[in-house]
């Protein structure tokens, strides 16, 4: 039995029709455990065509002020994603900047990456919650892949922010990149790591 027949999502209900949200002990239960697996520990294969479909439909359900879809979604993988890599680790050593190119490994150790691009609208909804809602896609983006078997780490570094190295992946205008998401098979259990306490974040407003 393969991967894509035992962790492939349900469809889509069909439009209008009601949706119904039962409580769901189990998603609780993830949440309670989620992990980002190490870039630096995946391997191949990553997702099938199919997979990746199917994640990017269930990204596309993160809320969404206005239904503007603010965002795309660059793949890399394979080949191509390699020749990315090469294609910034040239741009880094042009620089001299030895560090920059040696910060492309997490990049180039998984078999996967999804770009997830904030594209802000033209509309009366703030650009703030538009760039929000692309975080909210690579959140979800990012705990599908881990539902469905996969490792998962979203990531930024430098090539996300330098204006050559978005050029080079066709970001464009006002686009931002809001992270890479790199997936792949873990070869080990991520350790859980220290989290913080809510209390020390809490405050209860009164009037």
């Amino acid at each position: 039995m393969t991967r894509r027949s035992r962790f492939a999502p349900p469809p889509a209900p069909p439009f209008g029709t009601p949706v119904a949200q039962p409580p769901q002990p189990e998603v609780l239960a993830f949440l309670a455990r989620r992990r980002s697996v190490s870039a630096l520990s995946m391997v191949g294969p990553g997702p099938a065509p199919d997979e990746i479909t199917d994640l990017l439909r269930l990204a596309s359900r993160s809320p969404d002020h206005g239904k503007l879809a603010p965002w795309r979604f660059i793949i890399l993988a394979g080949d191509q994603k390699d020749a990315f890599a090469g294609r910034l680790e040239a741009l880094a050593r042009a620089r001299g900047d030895d560090r920059a190119a040696g910060k492309l490994a997490k990049l180039r150790t998984p078999p996967t990456c999804i770009a997830v691009v904030s594209s802000p609208r033209a509309s009366e909804i703030p650009e703030w919650e538009q760039r929000l809602s692309a975080g909210a896609v690579c959140t979800t983006l990012v705990f599908a892949a881990t539902a469905m078997g996969y490792g998962a780490n979203w990531i930024t570094d430098w090539y996300a922010y330098d204006p050559e190295a978005c050029a080079l992946l066709g970001i464009q205008g006002e686009e931002k990149v809001a992270g890479f998401i790199l997936l792949g098979e873990s070869t080990e259990p991520p350790r859980e790591r220290e989290r913080p306490d809510p209390d020390a974040l809490m405050k209860v407003w009164r009037a």
